[in-house]
């Protein structure tokens, strides 16, 4: 990558850094908020669900004017009013409040993933995008990483309201510079001669489009649908202590990091149909070993996460370069917040799925938590046939135009 290209990368990285940390840290604060709130494991699902599901609303009603605008407008225009949300989250003194501004950091949020996303696509070539899906992602291990356990060290020291306000603080910091940084994304940007309509009709016509989109909603739901009661069922089934669970996202972290890395370079010059294939298949063992896993040895279950991390990475970055090569530059803003939108419904049909299914025992044990297990496998069985009748083709040889030169600031 050129030093532009790296910047920018760096820069929409920190984003996603933000952007990721404020909707993980919800997922371990279940065992902060269901005693602080009087909680039950549904009404708890609301508050990570809500997130995901007015995301997913915005992402999609955005799909159908973010081409005609600059991307870098649109990401600060989207991340001000994430940023928002979250200060009121770090403030909010009732469920119902942080609900509500749950509610609002997910409207404006919805708009981030799909502008971060689209930036990197039109900016590196198909054949080097691998790497570059990775450098964003690693942001989801830097989250994991540093973020999750050091937010859930200050809920440990002051209150569950401080990792909200972390996330504002350093999203303030943040702005100015891509304001400064980053050039005009607008090379996109054609005469509108069609209605807005004709944005989803040209991608409900297109199956390979519909069937990328429902591939896409399928790989969140069936990643998420064990995640939100991970914390909440290493201490109230398995007896460890509030202290040592942040571990999990630490290792978990370090391992993704690594992973996005390393996998992405692997996926550019190996395939990334088959990185996503294997890294599918292997871990299938390992979302039942988690959702059935005894009371163990605390470091024993710190290396399973820490597999399962690596495993759930390749496939992301994996999927992630193969969806955005399935459509032209000038329609991709409109495509990926589609994408981005069905995504965070997926997550959100993820959350309220463990909330119906997923019920509290005595003493606050989850119970029912093995269920999800098997709805994870069997929907990413289903993925991974999508993604070899999708992707079989494509391999490392682009179907579309993929780079657009960058404008100067």
């Amino acid at each position: 990558m050129s030093k532009n290209e790296r910047l920018i990368i760096i820069l929409l990285a920190s984003i996603n850094f933000t952007h990721i940390l404020d909707f993980m840290i919800m997922m371990p604060l279940g065992n902060y908020l269901m005693p602080y709130f009087k909680l039950s494991p549904q009404q708890f699902t609301f508050l990570v669900g809500a997130y995901t599901l007015t995301a997913g609303i915005s992402g999609f009603a955005a799909a159908f004017f973010v081409n005609r605008y600059d991307r870098k407008k649109v990401l600060l225009y989207g991340y001000t009013g994430f940023l928002l949300g979250t200060i009121a989250c770090g403030i909010a003194p009732s469920y119902e409040l942080l609900l509500a501004a749950r509610v609002l950091a997910g409207l404006f949020g919805g708009l981030i993933g799909a502008q971060v996303l689209s930036i990197v696509a039109d900016l590196i070539p198909y054949e080097r995008r691998g790497a570059a899906m990775g450098a964003i992602m690693s942001a989801f291990a830097m989250a994991s990483t540093f973020g999750v356990p050091f937010s859930l060290y200050l809920a440990n020291i002051f209150s569950w309201h401080a990792p909200f306000l972390l996330v504002g603080i350093l999203g303030i910091v943040i702005i100015p510079l891509v304001w400064k940084l980053v050039p005009p994304m607008s090379g996109h940007i054609q005469e509108e001669n069609g209605k807005r309509i004709d944005v989803l009709m040209a991608v409900v016509q297109n199956p390979t489009q519909r069937l990328a989109l429902l591939f896409s909603c399928l790989i969140m739901m069936g990643h998420f649908l064990i995640i939100p009661f991970i914390n909440p069922y290493m201490e109230f089934n398995n007896g460890y202590p509030k202290s040592i669970t942040p571990m999990i996202y630490l290792v978990g972290g370090i391992s993704s990091f690594f992973a996005a890395n390393i996998l992405g370079r692997i996926a550019d010059k190996y395939g990334k149909l088959q990185v996503f294939s294997v890294s599918v298949l292997v871990s299938l063992f390992f979302v039942w070993l988690i959702t059935n896993l005894p009371p163990v040895h605390f470091v024993l279950a710190l290396a399973m996460f820490g597999i399962w991390f690596i495993l759930a990475t390749g496939r992301g970055v994996s999927a992630q370069a193969m969806i955005s090569n399935v459509v032209d530059p000038k329609q991709r803003g409109s495509f990926m917040s589609f994408n981005s939108s069905v995504q965070q419904l997926g997550t959100a049909a993820a959350s309220f799925i463990s909330g119906i299914i997923v019920v509290q025992g005595p003493g606050g044990k989850i119970l029912r938590y093995e269920w999800l297990g098997y709805l994870s496998i069997v929907i990413l069985l289903i993925c991974f046939f999508l993604a070899r009748r999708l992707f079989r083709k494509m391999q490392n040889q682009p179907l579309v135009q993929t780079a657009m030169p960058l404008q100067e600031a």
